[in-house]
């Protein structure tokens, strides 16, 4: 029997993801070997590289090791639409960039994005990776090691460099450690971080979030105390599960996730026009999460003046017109180019009753409901208890309940539940 080969850790990365950002320093030379040896180890690669590198190893070689294009340029129109820097920052389980030269390492802790590496590293949710490579002169000076430990202090893994003989001639630290040992560190880092599954590749996916809000005149106006919590949290981790995500929110104070294309809008009708014209456009959503608080109804005459107290007498009345029944609308209008819809009920009493009927009416897939009067359930809070209900024939229990948990947390459950009932991305075959 041969003796295990210390120097290779066959299959330790199976199936793993890896995106390979090469640098333009004499280490490039390494890096045909590192992606034969990540892909003997099981993983699939990815390799975009900047300008610099490619005068030290040429993209044909490394495409023909990886199996895949090279993205090289930031704004090549057939690089950005086969792989788009966004797919690309999206399908990474793991960020690897060898050489790390000081430039680069700057850019990255400045978060500089002018080319495709560190676009993509910018736009990377995926552990980082670093093996720096320069002079040994350079590696010691003050701005190198600031940038590093900045970098370090955000989650980055730096792997060397190693001491020895460089091609400059000079002898100390600054060599980018050997191919087979940042596989080994690699596959060391990812057991550590276990990357979390891309369940929504390839899935359009469009989020309704927030309040709407309905004038009564340019000062006041009818709304609700939706936070808008709960949909940015579907959209952010729908981002993270790989996603293509559009948001469509009403006024909120929330800063846009990672990753997620955002529509502001105010009214009911805006929110509905928003989204019915989403229908003809490419990629066709894959799902609709209506976790907006939609008000029911807005004034009924909208004055361009505010008004003022002594002109409305003691009792004044507001007279209401009936907004727009978004998701029933969207159920009626999507005839197929919806595969699924998913509605929301924030409730006070009889939770159970009110969306399984709110389920039938609406014409929903499946519809998430929560008691917004129970403490760490309610508008505002970061936490949620749901209980979700399917259409009888998805083969679902009668009803999926949840603890008490993170917003964050809900939302990634939900999708767990959900994504298996998404028809198959366009081109997919079953297994």
């Amino acid at each position: 029997m041969e003796p295990a080969n210390n120097h290779e850790t066959p299959r330790c990365l199976d199936s793993v993801r890896v995106v390979l950002g090469i640098s333009g320093g004499i280490a490039a030379y390494k890096t045909p070997e590192l992606v034969r040896l990540l892909r003997k180890a099981g993983a699939h690669v990815r390799v975009c590289m900047t300008e610099s590198a490619q005068q030290f190893v040429t993209p044909l070689v490394l495409q023909t090791l990886s199996g895949h294009r090279v993205a090289t340029q930031l704004f090549d129109p057939t690089e950005e639409s086969e792989i788009g820097h966004i797919a690309l920052a999206d399908e990474a389980d793991v960020l690897l960039i060898a050489p790390a030269t000081a430039d680069v390492l700057a850019k990255l802790s400045l978060g500089l994005a002018g080319d495709i590496l560190t676009t993509v590293a910018l736009a990377c949710r995926a552990p980082l990776v670093l093996c720096p490579a320069m002079n040994v002169h350079m590696w010691d000076k003050p701005q190198v090691q600031e940038h590093i430990a900045r970098l370090v202090a955000r989650g980055a893994h730096v792997l060397g460099p190693g001491e020895g003989e460089m091609a400059c001639g000079h002898v100390g630290k600054g060599r980018m450690v050997e191919p087979d040992e940042i596989v080994r560190s690699v596959a060391q880092t990812l057991r550590r971080n276990p990357p979390e599954k891309k369940t929504l590749i390839g899935r359009h996916v469009v989020v309704t979030a927030g309040p709407t809000i309905e004038p009564i005149d340019p000062v006041r106006f009818l709304g609700n105390r939706s936070s808008g919590k709960m949909g940015f949290a579907l959209a952010a981790t729908a981002a993270e599960l790989g996603a293509r995500v559009t948001l469509v929110t009403g006024p909120v104070a929330l800063a846009t996730p990672t990753g997620v294309q955002r529509i502001d809008v105010e009214t009911a009708q805006d929110m509905q026009t928003a989204l019915l014209s989403l229908f003809g456009k490419e990629p066709a959503p894959d799902c609709i999460a209506m976790a907006a608080a939609v008000a029911d109804y807005r004034p009924a005459e909208r004055s361009s003046q505010k008004l003022k107290k002594h002109t409305l007498g003691e009792h004044p009345a507001l007279a209401l017109s009936k907004n727009p029944d978004i998701l029933r609308s969207l159920s009626q209008a999507r005839r197929g180019k919806i595969p699924f819809l998913l509605g929301f009920a924030a409730e006070t009493h009889d939770i159970e009753a009110f969306a399984k009927r709110k389920l039938l009416e609406k014409g929903c897939d499946a519809i998430v409901a929560n008691d917004v009067t129970e403490a760490g359930s309610g508008f505002g809070s970061d936490t949620n208890r749901v209980v979700v209900f399917f259409k009888p024939e998805s083969g679902e229990p009668d009803a999926v309940r949840l603890p008490v948990l993170p917003k964050t947390e809900v939302a990634r459950e939900l999708w767990k539940l959900l994504a298996p009932h998404f028809s198959l991305p366009s081109g997919a075959s079953h297994s």
